[in-house]
């Protein structure tokens, strides 16, 4: 890892620990999924910092930062744009919607209806969607952090399995800590600090970040350890919905640039039991879930396979 890679990711952490004061490994793995280019799904109760962790990582870069505030009447249209009739040119112009930009907050996501949601399944996908049977490309680097709040609360329409394993990795932030709280309260909440959140890192500089885990190396018996923990999933009787390939190759991905945000150029099975959790659980199903809930049972699975298989020396 070259001295500007950790400085860059030094000022990142720093700038978006300004405003978002909850736990540092919080910030560590919306910075692993972001060089890793996916995407997050932070889920938990309103009011413990969901938008303002997004808002915070989006200022601190120079991109394209956009805002789309999902209810129940937003429509597909709402977010990718729709083509509007010009009498002056005689055709039709398409007008791109929010989705097309860099970093992407989709606010409330499970307040949308499914067919709403469904939108964002190529965009997230394949960093593009199709619009009246035309591809159009999405902006580059493209990342949405989607937030939701817990499906038991009124209005909302869970994620189906195909849109969830599409994040890269779910986050549930809880409550800060007391003295955290009380010094948020002291400030008057975050709305000061956010407007005047400068951005530390370029657009180039952010390209340089998503290539540089792939040079972290990743011994064979860790690579051994990430597919066992994967193969553990599909043979366990009380899961119908195991880890897929594409979850997979998530896990190697999240290990590789956990360990460069922990400032090191080769991974060790402390990466891999960092991010399984967030990486994982939200992929599988067990048995006994009706697959609406906060994945409790499918967090209690991921640690039980964590303390079960063995771990390389």
């Amino acid at each position: 890892m070259t001295f500007a890679t950790a400085a860059n990711l030094a000022r990142l952490r720093e700038n978006v620990g300004r405003v978002y004061r909850g736990e540092t490994r919080t910030i560590d793995l919306v910075l692993t999924a972001l060089l890793s280019r996916g995407h997050i799904l932070i889920e938990d109760v309103p009011g413990v910092g969901k938008t303002t962790l997004a808002r915070a990582l989006g200022r601190s870069l120079s991109l394209d930062f956009r805002r789309i505030q999902f209810t129940s009447d937003t429509l597909p249209a709402d977010v990718l744009g729709i083509s509007v009739f010009h009498a002056a040119s005689d055709r039709f112009e398409f007008h791109a919607g929010p989705l097309f930009a860099n970093i992407v907050l989709a606010d409330e996501i499970n307040r949308a209806t499914p067919k709403t949601q469904s939108a964002l399944l190529e965009a997230m996908n394949e960093g593009a969607v199709t619009v009246e049977s035309e591809r159009r490309e999405l902006p580059l680097p493209f990342m949405v952090v989607a937030t939701q709040n817990p499906v038991e609360y009124l209005g909302t329409y869970p994620l189906p399995e195909s849109q969830m394993d599409r994040f890269f990795l779910r986050l549930s932030l809880g409550y800060p800590t007391a003295d955290e709280e009380k010094a948020l309260l002291r400030r008057g909440g975050t709305e000061r600090e956010l407007a005047t959140l400068p951005a530390v890192l370029e657009r180039d500089q952010v390209f340089e970040l998503q290539e540089a885990p792939e040079r972290i190396r990743v011994a064979d018996r860790l690579l051994d350890y990430l597919h066992a923990l994967v193969a553990a999933t599909r043979k366990a009787g009380e899961l119908r919905l195991p880890v897929s390939t594409r979850g997979a190759q998530a896990l190697y991905r999240a290990t590789q640039s956990y360990a460069l945000v922990q400032g090191r150029d080769y991974a060790t099975p402390d990466d891999a039991q960092a991010v399984a959790e967030p990486v994982l659980a939200h992929r599988i199903l067990s048995v006994s879930s009706d697959g609406f809930g906060a994945g409790a049972r499918e967090k209690e699975f991921v640690k039980r396979v964590l303390a079960q298989v063995p771990v390389p020396v």
